[in-house]
């Protein structure tokens, strides 16, 4: 079993501190800073023996020195990354895995965001850890890779359980929701998960983790290869990638 604990850093950032209960060990996921990272574990009486980076980008890894010099943690990400993860240590491939004691994450690129993206997903646990791959209704802006980069990637974590908890990096929830009702306004299930959003948001409560049912129903990035989708932006004679590129446009000014 995995425990998790969410930390809201920064703007909208959050840090996930995750204990396999059984072994014991620990990882933070993505600590864009280290002190919440190390209150929380003194209050938990825990230990930190992993960092696990979704990415390079400075709000992903700003905490990766300072915890592995207070805590002589290990720092793992992507090999193709490893000239850009600071202080990596155990370097990994799409298809590897990573061992949390019993917690088996399976290693999956995701590239898009930037090209050296990986997410960790459990199978046991049904959890994804993805960075800023997905999004609660949206997904990652295109920094480094392509469009068909991301639109592949996208497939990647949709074939995944629908029951899967997916724990994103951001809490953008409100503003994905409120660009995904301009694409699909007529969207019942999308209305209902908005209504239920504001309700968190206003409450201050966060919307993260979600699951990949959820985002089948209401992400218009998910759904670029569905007809209803490409009918309410006219688009309904042109291939998914063309839409998913369309919807990427629009989202970048929205």
């Amino acid at each position: 079993m995995l425990k998790v604990i969410q930390i809201p850093v920064l703007n909208d950032n959050y840090i996930y501190l995750a204990k396999d209960v059984e072994s014991g060990l620990t990882a933070v996921v993505d600590p864009a800073v280290a002190g919440p990272v190390l209150d929380v574990i003194a209050e938990q009486g825990w230990r930190l023996d992993f960092i696990l980076n979704t990415h390079h980008h400075g709000d992903h890894v700003g905490g990766n020195r300072e915890l592995k010099k207070q805590t002589g943690c290990r720092i793992v990400g992507a090999k193709a990354d490893r000239h850009r993860i600071p202080g990596i240590d155990i370097e990994l491939s799409d298809g590897g895995h990573f061992h949390l004691g019993k917690t088996v994450f399976q290693i999956i690129e995701t590239p898009g965001h930037t090209l050296g993206h990986i997410v960790y997903y459990s199978a046991e646990d049904g959890i994804l850890f993805c960075g800023d791959t997905l999004f609660a209704m949206g997904c990652g802006r295109l920094f480094e890779g392509t469009a068909e980069q991301m639109w592949h990637s996208l497939q990647k974590l949709r074939a995944l359980p629908s029951t899967t908890r997916v724990y994103c990096a951001h809490e953008y929830t409100l503003n994905n929701g409120r660009f995904a009702l301009t694409v699909e306004p007529d969207n019942a299930a999308l209305q209902q998960r908005m209504a239920d959003v504001r309700r968190m948001r206003e409450s201050d409560k966060p919307t993260v983790p979600f699951s990949i049912d959820d985002e089948v129903a209401t992400n218009p990035f998910f759904r670029a290869d569905v007809e209803a989708l490409k009918t309410a932006i006219a688009m309904e004679t042109r291939p998914p990638l063309a839409v998913f590129t369309e919807l990427r446009s629009r989202k970048d000014v929205f």
